[in-house]
């Protein structure tokens, strides 16, 4: 039997159908009402129902801090509303199958380091961007989750520590898809809010979406160089689906090398190399990280 693979994000729901761990088909998306609990749980049993059929259970994942045995959620920041909730059990209840949570950069850390980018790494780190900043690590060769479960959960670094109120100051209004969309529309004065699609189309003739990119990719560059002094990673991974444009990896590679060379000016030198390569399941990492949570509580 197959499970129906979920993963909630701040612009929409991807899903797909997971028969082995590597292996997502019929692989779709859909909205995510961003109003109401109730609304939500009616967009999850509705696409449980299409599927019903054929799946033994569900696995997501999603935003907020997840403790994966009790299947609960403290909080998701990207929904206007806070869960706080024993979300797999209400799901069981709801859509009468087992159901099962896992961090949204988290999954993708697991799938990577089990079998992509980050195999056979010891410390690692991955960067989802996304409305957010989503992220996972990976510290001596095990997924780290945190007490609280907050591991990893790079949105919330305050990037200027005298000026907590304004909210451009927090990582993941800095480097997030949703930051670039915004800057870029009020740089140009434009009137209406373009996508991702049509942002990179425009490079590189476009010196404002140019400017605009460097600017992400060299806060997201200072904050890898922060955790390589904290945690020596030896590689990070970026991923979203910005992660398919081959020119958002180039640039926060560039921008990581200067950032590089300014901290390091006039002390010792050490070997401050991180390999900085791109996401390799793509779209599809957190919903093989989703499966493989399911898989390794059911056979506890």
């Amino acid at each position: 039997m197959k499970l129906l693979t979920i993963d909630i994000g701040g612009s929409g729901i991807k899903y797909g159908l997971s028969e082995d761990i590597l292996q997502i088909s019929r692989k779709g998306s859909t909205v995510v009402s961003m109003n109401s609990f109730e609304d939500f749980l009616k967009t999850i049993s509705d696409l449980y129902d299409q599927y019903k059929d054929d799946v033994e259970g569900i696995a997501i994942a999603m935003p907020g801090f997840i403790d994966i045995e009790k299947g609960y959620c403290y909080g998701s920041s990207v929904m206007r509303y806070r869960f706080d909730k024993e979300l797999a059990k209400i799901l069981l209840e709801k859509c009468g199958c087992q159901v099962t949570l896992e961090n949204d950069g988290k999954a993708a850390a697991k799938a990577e380091h089990s079998y992509g980018a980050l195999k056979g790494c010891s410390n690692a780190a991955v960067f989802l961007i996304g409305t957010g900043i989503g992220g996972g690590l990976i510290i001596n060769g095990e997924l780290l989750r945190g007490t609280r479960f907050a591991s990893g959960e790079f949105s919330f670094i305050n990037t200027k520590a005298d000026n907590y109120e304004d909210p451009a100051n927090i990582l993941g209004n800095r480097c997030s898809t949703s930051f670039l969309l915004r800057n870029y529309k009020e740089r140009t004065g434009s009137a209406e809010m373009i996508d991702g699609y049509e942002f990179f189309s425009r490079l590189p003739d476009d010196k404002i979406a140019e400017e605009i990119l460097d600017e992400m990719c060299e806060n997201i560059a200072l904050q890898i160089c922060n955790l390589f002094w904290l945690l020596d990673l030896e590689k990070v991974v970026i991923g979203g689906g910005i992660s398919a444009q081959p020119v958002v990896t180039d640039k926060i590679r560039e921008k990581f090398a200067e950032v590089k060379q300014k901290t390091m000016a006039g002390r010792p030198r050490v070997d401050v190399s991180v390999d900085i390569v791109p996401c390799r399941f793509g779209n599809d990492a957190n919903l093989i990280g989703a499966a493989m949570t399911y898989h390794e509580l059911l056979n506890k």
